[in-house]
């Protein structure tokens, strides 16, 4: 059989600074670049992407790939219309050349927001179903945090997203994505599917799989539906951030009758609902936390991890706020590192002075206005280029531009041209540093680090420092949110 695939992935903040452009497609920091045609299975192949677990089972059953296009950006502001056009107008175009196709896998996100249309994904689908005709069984893999609308189930055969969060799943759900479009072919008509909304918005933090209650619920999504008899049962827990009527979590289930669907999608549905009071999280201030973190790390041991939450360019921070460096290097937390802070024009000012001197600069604060500033020795120096190694992204080549090891007081700071969450620890090792060796970090991410950092922490803090991505979206300036959805559980 002939089978498409195909990719377009962004997760958008409504609130966040600077929207995602086609070269924000084309750079994307730890993620394969914009790619079409034959050179898009070359850019993905060897990584944990979605598309390449998709990619390998088809191949590995006998079927012949059609690449389209596939391009991925970090999270950050709604995606400009000419980059959407563009991407989505490859995919479209490409789509149709290709036909006769047997099937199209589209590796998707679920949050994406463009200029004039606040359901990305949505629309793609819509374009792809007027352009390729209704029978054309298409299957999408989901992140976690989409937000599950009406057209996306409508104009999808099947939809299955992650199960992990940090997604250490993205190449198994990619594969899995691919079976269940296979099964659709297979199987010669549509599922009857169900799409289940949930009320209430769940903060980021307390989304972790690793933590209860969501360590339990994700656990018995597979139970649930081999119990239901359905063909696929996942729950998004919807990243609120994204001012659209869509937003939120939802339940969806395919399964051969409407009785099997419902009972799944229900009892999920039911299951999340009755667990609202544990999503709840601790938070600290940058203050209580360096201290906290001080006095942990005089006694010896692993790192005391500083998780920045609230500029986490994961989900839409711009990664150059300074509210946790500065409160490291005022409370004397020497040997510290920090990382990884976004300011290209800092790190040209390091690349220029040399290893060993030092600069004056004003630090990041580029989406707030409030940079940092103080003296630093340049203490290494980095092409940001590496291959990531962690569970979440290992294979990954990573491009963060010019880098710079910077210290301050006793403090260190990785300091990059482009932004990347800090959830691997290649991006220290290729500027010297050892993480399992320095008594506190403090990391630019929200949940993602804890695949690779947390198997070496002593204590996790969650810390509210200023930044976009805040903890409680309650907090934010909604406007265009459906009637009845709660702000928190």
């Amino acid at each position: 059989m002939r089978i498409a695939i195909a990719g377009l992935l962004h997760e958008s903040h409504s609130f966040a600074p600077f929207p995602a452009d086609l070269a924000a497609f084309e750079k994307p920091g730890g993620f394969p670049p914009l790619a079409r045609g034959a050179a898009m299975l070359e850019a993905i192949a060897g990584t944990r992407v979605p598309a390449a677990g998709a990619r390998e089972l088809a191949e590995s059953e006998g079927h012949t790939v059609v690449p389209l296009a596939w391009g991925i950006a970090m999270p950050s502001a709604p995606v400009t219309r000419d980059a959407f056009e563009t991407i989505a107008g490859w995919i479209v175009e490409d789509a149709a050349a290709a036909m006769p196709l047997d099937g199209l896998y589209l590796d998707l996100h679920g949050a994406m927001m463009v200029e004039g249309a606040p359901d990305g994904e949505g629309e793609l689908l819509a374009r792809l179903r007027a352009r390729l005709g209704p029978a054309l069984p298409i299957a999408a893999s989901l992140d976690l945090h989409a937000n599950v609308t009406r057209a996306m189930v409508e104009h999808a055969d099947v939809l299955t997203a992650y199960r992990t969060y940090p997604h250490v799943d993205m190449k198994e759900t990619g594969a899995r994505a691919m079976r269940l479009l296979l099964d659709r072919i297979a199987h010669g008509r549509p599922w009857a599917r169900r799409h289940r909304p949930i009320d209430f918005l769940v903060p980021l933090s307390a989304q972790c799989t690793l933590a209860h209650p969501m360590q339990e619920l994700y656990a018995a999504i597979p139970v649930v539906a081999e119990q239901a008899g359905a063909a696929d049962l996942s729950l998004c827990l919807g990243f609120p951030y994204c001012d659209f009527e869509g937003c939120g979590p939802a339940v969806t289930a395919y399964a051969a009758t409407e009785t099997a669907a419902e009972a799944a999608a229900a009892r999920l549905h039911d299951m999340v609902v009755a667990r609202r009071a544990e999503m709840v999280q601790r938070l600290w201030t940058p203050e209580a936390a360096v201290r906290h973190a001080k006095a942990c790390a005089a006694l010896g041991g692993p790192p005391i991890v500083l998780a920045d939450t609230q500029d986490n360019p994961g989900g839409g921070g711009h990664g150059d706020t300074t509210g946790l460096l500065r409160a490291l290097v005022e409370g004397g937390a020497a040997g510290a590192v920090v990382g990884v802070l976004n300011d290209a024009a800092t790190a040209a000012a390091a690349h220029a002075a040399g290893e060993g001197a030092a600069i004056e600069a004003a630090l990041g604060g580029r989406s707030d206005g409030a940079p940092f500033r103080a003296r630093f020795v340049v203490q290494r120096l980095g092409d940001g280029r590496f291959t990531c190694t962690g569970p979440m992204t290992r294979g990954n080549r990573a491009d963060l531009g010019p880098c710079a090891l910077l210290e301050t007081g006793g403090v260190h700071v990785l300091v990059a041209s482009r932004k990347m969450q800090a959830y691997d620890q290649a991006m220290f090792r290729h500027l010297g540093i050892e993480p399992a060796t320095v008594p506190i970090i403090a990391l630019k991410s929200s949940v993602h680090f804890r695949a690779d950092f947390q198997p070496i922490a002593r204590e996790i803090l969650i810390v509210a420092a200023p930044g976009p991505v805040v903890a409680d979206p309650s907090a934010l300036p909604f406007r265009n949110l459906r009637p009845g959805l709660a702000l928190s559980p």
